[in-house]
């Protein structure tokens, strides 16, 4: 079981981001698909660009310091690359999104202001193809490109303020454990009026309606979207113990199904598969993030003897290799590896676990040969950067090391944001012999998990250096200014509260 850490001060803010995410599942009413003007239009006043940006900044951050969070590159890559493809077709592709995979087993996923989407990696493992998990994405981001979110928070205003402490109340009741965190979002939105819930289901049509046509113009099958709210109702009747997540925050009927297949039907279907990685992807979810690694085993070594097209076939095995190096089983997952990589020598997941497993088993030169290869063939890949500098520090050689900072330092001018970059950072310069940017970079690495505090003291340690040249102290003093300033503003607020 995942284990949390305490709520951290800054209460403000962790009010207004539950207040938010309250609203963030809701979603105003057209009925075109006519892209929404930004003059004269009130909902979009609400919050500025840059207001925006914060937001989904903060609440990622937040998302981060309760370990709710997959960061996993491959994974998050796959769902990145299907949220912009679907985005690039939407009404608004100009618009900024950030997509976001959380390691939580509800079966849910919602939209938040400054573009924010985050999938649950519960419905991940119960979509059957990549069209229902797209589908999922097509109707979240048709809540933002439509100004949903905001309409819902201008018509609720009233109801912000005691919704939102109700939320704080019970999270900070539960200690900061994700099941608390969901159940309190979930318990403050039961409190809306009746009118809020109509309203609710009105946008939620529209988000159907625009985010199945982005789905087919995507090439994607357009029922996706259908086929996976007529699975989650099958899942209520079966299970009788109320609605999956996802139909609670976006509540779905016979009817709406219905609807949604005429829509579909009237579109062209895809010319093929356009996904064939999500099994590999889902699979990998399973066999990361599954508490016991046996029981992961288990499952795969059952769905194995199902009746599967080869694409799940693939996944399956590539989820149960992943699996066996977990438990320690190397012979057996490397047997299924290679069986796999010689059926599809291109497939790059499969290359980087053999590179994984590789450094797993003590035999880093092998690892080393094979994502030099690949990092030549594709040298802005993130996952292949993040596993061939784990590979060059697996010696603790500071040439080595030297050469991981380089490569590293790249990747964070592109993921600025990234704690897990910043972590790996620190690591290559501390063996290569750069104890101040390893200090820095550990202290990002704090900051973008949500733990400003340690950040500053790990930033005030350092300037205790005598050995900082001009440039270090310079570059490390601003750095903590901006932290303080941060600190501060989020320790003085409740004070200004009646």
């Amino acid at each position: 079981m995942r284990s949390f850490k305490s709520v951290r001060p800054g209460l403000p803010k962790l009010l207004l981001l539950s207040a938010v995410l309250l609203f963030s599942t809701s979603a105003g009413a057209q009925t075109s698909r006519v892209p929404l003007p930004d003059m004269g239009n009130s909902a979009s006043t609400i919050l500025s660009d840059r207001e925006e940006a914060e937001y989904a900044r903060e609440m990622i951050r937040q998302l981060r310091h309760y370990d709710l969070l997959i960061e996993d590159p491959q994974v998050l890559a796959y769902f990145e690359d299907m949220g912009f493809r679907l985005v690039s077709r939407s009404d608004r592709p100009e618009q900024v999104f950030t997509f976001v995979v959380m390691n939580e087993p509800a079966i849910n996923a919602f939209a938040a202001p400054g573009g924010l989407v985050a999938l649950h990696s519960g419905l991940i493992l119960a979509a059957e193809s990549p069209h229902e998990v797209a589908g999922v994405l097509a109707h979240e981001i048709a809540h933002v490109t439509q100004l949903h979110l905001y309409r819902a928070f201008e018509n609720a205003k009233a109801m912000t303020l005691p919704i939102a402490l109700a939320t704080l109340g019970l999270i900070l009741a539960g200690g900061g454990d994700g099941e608390v965190i969901s159940g309190a979002l979930m318990s403050a939105q039961a409190m809306s009026t009746q009118m809020r819930i109509n309203f609710t289901r009105h946008n939620e049509i529209e988000a159907d309606r625009i985010g199945i046509q982005t789905l087919s113009d995507a090439g994607y099958d357009p029922d996706g979207m259908a086929e996976f709210f007529s699975k989650l109702n099958r899942l209520t009747r079966v299970n009788g113990e109320g609605p999956p997540e996802f139909l609670r925050t976006h509540p779905v009927n016979v009817n709406r199904i219905a609807e949604a297949r005429d829509r579909a039907a009237n579109l062209p279907e895809p010319p093929g598969d356009p996904d064939s990685g999500f099994y590999l992807m889902q699979a990998r979810v399973r066999a990361l993030y599954e508490d016991e690694p046996e029981e992961a085993i288990d499952w795969f070594r059952d769905e194995l003897q199902e009746d599967h097209g080869q694409p799940q076939v693939d996944g399956l095995n590539y989820g149960l290799a992943i699996a066996l190096q977990r438990d320690l089983k190397y012979a057996e997952s490397r047997e299924i590896l290679e069986t796999l990589n010689r059926s599809d020598p291109y497939q790059l997941a499969y290359q980087l676990q053999l590179a994984d497993l590789d450094l797993a088993v003590d035999e880093p030169e092998s690892a080393l040969t094979r994502l030099s290869n690949l990092h030549q063939d594709f040298p802005g890949n993130h996952a292949i950067a993040v596993e061939y500098a784990e590979a060059l520090l697996h010696g603790k050689e500071p040439k080595q090391a030297e050469q991981a900072t380089r490569m590293l330092r790249e990747q964070a001018l592109k993921r600025p944001d990234d704690p897990t970059l910043y972590a790996l950072y620190a690591r290559a310069a501390n063996i290569a012999g750069d104890e101040v940017r390893s200090a820095e970079a550990l202290a990002e690495s704090y900051y973008q998990r949500g733990e400003t505090t340690d950040a500053i003291e790990q930033l005030e340690r350092l300037t205790q250096d005598p050995a900082l040249d001009y440039y270090q102290r310079s570059r490390v003093e601003a750095r903590l200014l901006e932290m303080r300033l941060e600190a501060g503003e989020e320790l003085e607020e409740p004070e200004d509260d009646p």
